[in-house]
């Protein structure tokens, strides 16, 4: 207790610090993380776009991930010197108070209670918004490694893992800052503003507030006992060790978190514009080839109709572009009759001007009928094309 000022020590500058590395990770990992939750949104664009691209932007996001992972690490390690070497209390563990705690809250904020309940060094608000913050942590953490590295985590888990934690690790995104903005914000700056984390002591009207029982405790000598010498350093002899071992543990954790694969999440830089062949086969273009025909026999001029000789042969020879599909079908008697866009193509009586032995004649046609073969249909057509 500061006796001229009347002010209470609440936070170290060593936890202040913490805090802060905390604060500008987390706000960068929410700045370069929704955006990419939300692609298609015009703040999204105008966010990337700021930061220089989406490449700038996930590695943003990794080094801020990085940054909260180092400070993580050392806050686990600061809390193993507190409690093993300092003997702290593990004030910020829940317990059945913080249970009667909310209850004696709730019906006190609601007007069915005079009474405001009495907190310790953490109210039971503190102490929900801290394991939040850790169970995120572990959570965004897992999730952001399969993401990170999903060719490991596909050599361990089921690929559907992947998607899952993308779905995972947004939807906890949206959560920790939706609790951070309503939640945080206004516990600690709008229904009362705390500025210990920023000056490490509160007044004596803010701990008789918010720490009643922490305030008794300090005032009748039960806080931060001294710790009797030799035993002090003692523990501190087997804690460094112990502690050494564990860093070089979770800092090789981190390590192969970042640089165990290459992200797959990568984009392909921008390449400069060149002219291109868009189409350069290094073959001719292979054509269909038919299945040779016999040459007719002899025909009696009488038995020169569709059904007996002029379908069968366009069956065989024309169907394969000219079909019920194309622009000229002569899959039928009544389709070859009627044309296609071209116009009528078979004029009865007349053979020599109907527009299929026009184009037949000449010779290389894809359906190319035979000189003989020919023949018989300007014969067929010169008879009047019967059916």
């Amino acid at each position: 207790m500061n006796k001229t000022s009347n002010t209470f020590p609440r936070f170290e500058l060593a936890r202040r610090i913490e805090h802060l590395l905390m604060l500008l990770s987390f706000s960068a990992l929410g700045i370069t993380g929704i955006p990419q939750k939300f692609p298609g949104s015009q703040i999204s664009v105008v966010i990337v776009n700021m930061l220089g691209g989406i490449e700038n932007l996930r590695n943003i996001h990794h080094i801020a991930a990085t940054v909260m992972m180092f400070g993580t690490l050392y806050h686990l390690l600061v809390m193993g010197y507190k409690i093993y070497v300092e003997r702290r209390s593990m004030s910020m563990l829940p317990s059945f108070k913080d249970a009667r705690d909310a209850w004696e809250a709730l019906i006190y904020n609601f007007g069915f209670s005079k009474i405001r309940p009495q907190m310790g060094r953490y109210t039971f608000e503190e102490k929900v918004e801290y394991w939040a913050f850790v169970w995120g942590t572990v959570l965004m953490g897992l999730t952001g490694f399969m993401m990170w590295n999903p060719i490991s985590t596909s050599n361990i888990l089921p690929g559907e893992f992947i998607p899952a934690a993308k779905a995972a690790h947004g939807a906890e995104a949206i959560l920790a800052v939706l609790a951070i903005i309503i939640w945080h914000m206004y516990g600690v700056h709008l229904r009362s503003f705390n500025k210990s984390m920023w000056t490490g002591k509160l007044t004596e009207e803010e701990m008789l507030h918010e720490h009643p029982l922490e305030l008794a405790d300090i005032k009748a000598g039960l806080v931060n006992q001294p710790i009797d010498p030799d035993l002090f350093r003692k523990r501190k002899r087997a804690y460094y060790p112990v502690a050494g071992v564990l860093a070089i543990l979770m800092l090789a954790g981190v390590y192969g978190f970042v640089a165990v694969e290459e992200t797959a999440l990568k984009t392909i830089p921008m390449q400069p514009e060149r002219l291109v062949s868009a189409y350069d086969p290094q073959t001719p273009t292979p054509m269909p080839t038919f299945a040779p025909t016999a040459t007719p026999a002899s025909v009696d001029a009488a038995d020169l109709t569709w059904n007996s000789f002029v379908g069968p042969l366009f069956e065989q020879k024309c169907l394969m572009c000219h079909g019920a599909l194309g622009g000229l079908s002569l899959a039928t008697f009544e389709d070859a009759m009627a044309g296609g866009q071209s116009g009528v193509i078979i004029l009865p009586g007349d053979g020599a001007n109907s527009f299929l032995i026009e184009v037949q004649a000449p010779g290389g046609h894809l359906g190319q009928l035979s000189a003989d073969e020919l023949d018989l249909v300007q014969q067929w057509i010169d008879a009047g094309a019967p059916e």
